[in-house]
């Protein structure tokens, strides 16, 4: 029963993907006598949390008594310190709970631990490590944020049978079907920023905005060492409406100038072999609060992301197509591995199948430099 209570918060929590950022997705349930009295999840950034938000709807119902002496089952250690909100161990207190089963540590150290402390401290029974991997698997965004403060990085791709991302003309719409298009819209909402490098946006001019409904947009992340950007490109042509950050170790303070003029921020970074410098970039982009990014360049970002050693995540979709061709349009390009034995390697599989593609999801195990 603990484990079907901490599913269905798991479930809650998921609720608040693209709306809670740079927060945790959280879910809780209240139970007494084996009867669910309230459920709630974080629902946004600045709101209630979760806990504070089940405990809501027992208010509103005129039966905050009735929590005296239950369960509460939460997903994410509860924080006990004041932030936009006040802390949820002050709440679980003053409503008399028994006992609370708790799914994931909170590594912020505003927290980590001192909330389950002040619980037992107050005479809560606390159990830990109820579907810890599960809790702990709807937020490796906010883990990798708080402790590193820099963002978690998901390099994405789509490409045929014979590993092809674009056919040799450079023509790339579309390797994938819709569904499988409609899952990338998911995690562009998912993710506070989308990053590509220049060349895409001088080859495709592409948007990168979330298409779908009451999604988010996510912040606009151009790698361009040297403001190559077009000015009429519909990134710079939409700036001033959606938050665009443009990447470069240029110093020419004219371009720089007229960029931010259409509504972009320039961001300087130090150089990397004449490049934008990658780890530098996320730096930075930690700093401006931006937890978690979607790659969606070419082979040539991929290869440098790879290289940097910040790529966290990677999305393959496969389509059932063979495009043939040269080599020139391959996910990831660069020198390429010496021996098998110096591949990036990956583990923990995934896999989501759609109407004809295929979804592989990996976590990068070696970095690079």
């Amino acid at each position: 029963m603990d484990e079907r209570y901490m599913r269905r918060a798991i479930e809650l929590a998921l609720g608040g993907l693209g709306k809670v950022n740079p927060n945790p997705l959280v879910g809780a349930v209240i139970v007494k006598d084996g009867k669910v009295l309230a459920e709630g999840y974080h629902a946004k950034y600045g709101e209630l949390h979760a806990e504070r938000s089940a405990f809501s709807k027992l208010d509103e119902n005129a039966d905050a008594q009735s929590a005296f002496g239950a369960d509460m089952y939460v997903t994410l250690e509860p924080c006990c310190h004041y932030g936009k909100q006040p802390p949820c161990t002050q709440a679980i207190i003053e409503h008399g709970i028994k006992n609370v089963f708790i799914g994931s540590h909170d590594p912020n150290s505003l927290v980590a631990g001192k909330g389950v402390k002040q619980l037992r401290e107050a005479g809560i029974n606390v159990i830990e490590g109820v579907l810890e991997k599960e809790c702990d698997a709807i937020n490796p965004v906010f883990f990798h944020y708080i402790m590193t403060k820099t963002p978690y990085i998901v390099m994405k791709y789509a490409m045929t049978l014979d590993g092809k991302i674009a056919c040799d003309t450079g023509e790339s719409k579309w390797v994938t079907g819709e569904d499988a298009r409609n899952h990338v819209q998911k995690t562009r909402n998912a993710l506070t920023g989308i990053m590509v490098g220049v060349q895409t946006v001088i080859n495709d001019n592409p948007s990168l905005t979330c298409r779908i409904k009451d999604g988010r947009n996510p912040v606009r992340i151009i790698c361009d060492s040297y403001l190559r950007i077009p000015d009429n490109s519909d990134i710079l042509k939409t700036a001033n409406k959606i938050k665009t950050i443009i990447a470069t170790i240029s110093n020419d303070t004219q371009r720089i100038s007229q960029v931010e003029r259409m509504g972009a921020i320039v961001v300087k970074t130090e150089s990397f072999n004449d490049k934008v410098d990658l780890k530098d970039l996320m730096h930075k982009l930690g700093v401006l609060g931006i937890d978690g990014i979607l790659l969606e360049g070419g082979g040539t970002l991929n290869h440098s992301a790879l290289e940097a050693g910040i790529v966290n995540h990677v999305q393959a979709y496969i389509a059932p197509k063979i495009f043939g061709g040269s080599g020139r349009y391959t996910p990831v390009s660069g020198k390429g591995a010496m021996s098998p034995d110096s591949a990036y390697m990956l583990e923990n599989l995934k896999m989501l199948k759609f109407e004809s593609d295929i979804l592989l999801e990996y976590d990068i195990i070696n970095k690079g430099r």
